[in-house]
């Protein structure tokens, strides 16, 4: 197991490109089991999760080869494959996203229920529901949902959820309602800007589709889709990210390859808070450069947050603000309406010297000056990427355990902070849990399938 040894008090100075989002490739990839043919996706993010996907749609039918520019393509030579078996399905959550398109194309689908993150209980409850409202039999045998159907049949939806919508479950079931017979309303869909990626990813491939970007979307069903080329947008968490840690440093960092109209919200609370970001064209036709400038302490405000569904403060950015807050003089309010069992994070900054109290989903933060180093532990990627944060503010020298969190859903982000400056190194640990020496990345280096 690898961990990350941070040296903190560096502030963050340069400029990097934001890489391809996470959370918008893996249902895009899925979304190429729902036709025969080589699909082609560009800006794809080199991550675990995108090779255990790899490993999965290749154990699908879909032969895979990965270009050293993110190119990304997937060929289906094989549609009979209708397993998506537990041993690679527990390592991430987005591998349920494969149901709706094998229950679509190939009429029957048997997936084991996913594992992930261990950041609070996460049904997909939703995801079946609107499954069953198309016409699919479904049933739970030995730890796996078995789904079957003959034609599905478009339906009238409802994925309201306690907690908002469901991300996952609307790629799902918006996977599946493309091939379905007829009509299909999907009401209290999610906005996220993924879910309006793949969408637009199912356009190109002959769908047809009406809303995207709104909670209701209509889709009338078509008989056939056909292989198509798209890209993955930037990620909107590693730019915010990346943007907290210039702020959590004091430094300044320019990023490009940005898409503003995703991170609004989140260049609102950083605006709040007192930091200056400058967003300037940057060539792309969908895309910005964006650039956080150092402020001065006087200038820097506590704030209330609330995480909640798109558009509003991103739950998967929760973690990494809650570690910049506290660092900003005076008491700051975070609280998690998505996930509210999200602070295991918590306990991990208060050994770094954060003074925070933690009741049901909110976080008071009594702001500080600094932080001191201590060995952390990861308990999920967003809290690992907190971490992280806080160890380049910190004094003293942080082991940052469990970075397997951070290859699963940050590109080469070590790589990256040291391009900017901050000293971190990756270590190998020995079995008495020692950081002993400096190793390469342990994630997959892109080559043919």
């Amino acid at each position: 197991m690898d961990v990350f040894v941070v040296r903190g008090g560096r502030p963050l100075r340069g400029t990097l490109a934001v890489s391809g989002a996470k959370n918008a490739a893996l249902p895009m990839m899925s979304a190429a089991l729902l036709c025969r043919g080589r699909t082609r996706l560009q800006n794809v993010p080199d991550l675990v999760d995108v090779c255990t996907l790899r490993r999965l749609l290749s154990e699908l039918g879909a032969e895979s080869t990965f270009s050293p520019d993110g190119t990304l393509e997937l060929n289906v030579v094989d549609e009979r494959p209708v397993t998506a078996r537990y041993d690679l399905v527990r390592r991430m959550r987005a591998s349920v996203c494969v149901l709706g398109p094998l229950l679509a194309r190939r009429r029957k689908a048997i997936v084991s229920l996913p594992g992930g993150c261990n950041i609070g209980h996460r049904p997909i409850d939703l995801h079946l529901k609107g499954l069953a409202a198309l016409g699919a039999d479904l049933s739970m045998q030995n730890g796996s949902i078995h789904a079957r159907a003959g034609q599905l049949i478009g339906a009238r939806i409802d994925l309201a959820g306690p907690r908002g919508s469901t991300v996952t479950g609307t790629c799902n079931v918006l996977s599946a309602a493309v091939l379905a017979r007829g009509t299909t309303v999907i009401d209290n869909a999610a906005r996220e800007p993924e879910v309006t990626a793949l969408g637009e990813m199912l356009l190109r491939m002959g769908a047809r589709i009406e809303g995207l970007g709104t909670s209701q979307l209509l889709i009338d069903g078509v008989d056939e889709l056909h292989p198509a080329e798209s890209s993955i947008p930037p990620d909107r968490i590693e730019a915010a990210t990346l943007l907290m840690g210039a702020a959590i440093t004091r430094g300044q960092v320019t990023l490009t390859k940005v898409r503003v109209r995703d991170l609004q919200t989140v260049l609102n609370v950083l605006d709040q808070i007192g930091w200056t970001v400058e967003v300037r064209a940057d060539g792309g036709s969908d895309t910005q450069t964006v650039f956080l400038s150092s402020t001065a302490e006087s200038r820097l405000q506590p704030v209330v947050v609330d995480a909640t569904p798109y558009p509003g403060f991103p739950t998967d950015l929760q973690a990494q603000l809650t570690a910049l807050l506290c660092t900003i003089p005076g008491r700051s309010i975070v609280r998690d309406h998505v996930f509210p069992e999200r602070f295991m994070h918590v306990a991990e900054l208060c050994r770094m010297g954060a003074a925070i109290q933690q009741e049901n989903a909110a976080a008071s933060i009594l702001g500080r000056t600094h932080l001191t180093a201590a060995d952390v532990t990861a308990s999920d990627l967003r809290a690992s990427a907190a971490l992280v944060l806080a160890a380049l503010a910190a004094e003293g020298e942080t082991l940052i355990h469990r970075i397997d969190y951070i290859d699963r859903g940050y590109e080469r982000l070590d790589r990256k902070l040291a391009s900017l400056g901050a000293d971190v190194e990756r270590r190998t640990v020995d079995d008495a849990g020692l950081a002993d020496r400096p190793v390469a990345p342990t994630i997959p280096i892109r080559k043919s399938a």
